[in-house]
């Protein structure tokens, strides 16, 4: 971690300048910055005064935040099988994101888990296949390249009633699966 980079981001981020900083701290203003370009090191009782003054702590100054992955690939993926149906999460830890996509096979006469009434919507687009959807009394047929979109209002399930696997990518916000 480069610590003056760090000071840098959270004195920014606080809107500061590094003349307000360095008030705050009772440091020069020239200190500040060849701290913030690593051409000088803190002690720990300076580097505590400046992560005070940026309104944090030392534990949260030295958390590095994990960069959030934007691509992943097969060996990603992890898979829920069971009898009837295959779920394959296709983003890691989704549920901690504002949507989750998924990708569910349905083996012929299986189905999915039933869904029940939430705050937020679903979208499903059939990848191979035909599947059911099924929402109270209603059930419409859908088959490879048509869509549904949903209020989660409603408990569903998709079925797959033909003889063939069927596939769908099914997006859930928030998380739901």
């Amino acid at each position: 971690m480069n610590i003056g980079t760090r000071i840098r981001e959270l004195r920014i981020k606080s809107n500061l300048t590094q003349e307000e900083l360095a008030s705050r701290t009772e440091l020069s203003k020239g200190f500040l910055s060849q701290l913030e370009n690593d051409m000088a090191s803190p002690s720990v009782a300076t580097l505590q005064d400046i992560v005070e003054a940026l309104g944090t702590d030392m534990s949260t100054f030295f958390r590095e935040e994990k960069e959030n992955a934007e691509v992943f690939r097969e060996e990603d993926i992890f898979v829920d099988e069971r009898e009837e149906r295959t779920v394959r999460y296709i983003v890691p830890n989704a549920q901690k994101n504002e949507m989750e996509p998924i990708v569910v096979e349905l083996d012929p006469g299986g189905s999915s888990e039933e869904v029940e009434p939430f705050e937020g919507e679903e979208f499903g687009y059939v990848l191979a296949g035909r599947v059911t959807l099924v929402i109270g009394d209603k059930e419409y047929v859908l088959k490879k390249g048509e869509t549904f979109y949903l209020h989660g209002e409603k408990s569903h399930i998709l079925r797959n009633d033909s003889k063939t696997r069927a596939s769908v990518l099914w997006v859930s916000t928030p998380p739901v699966f």
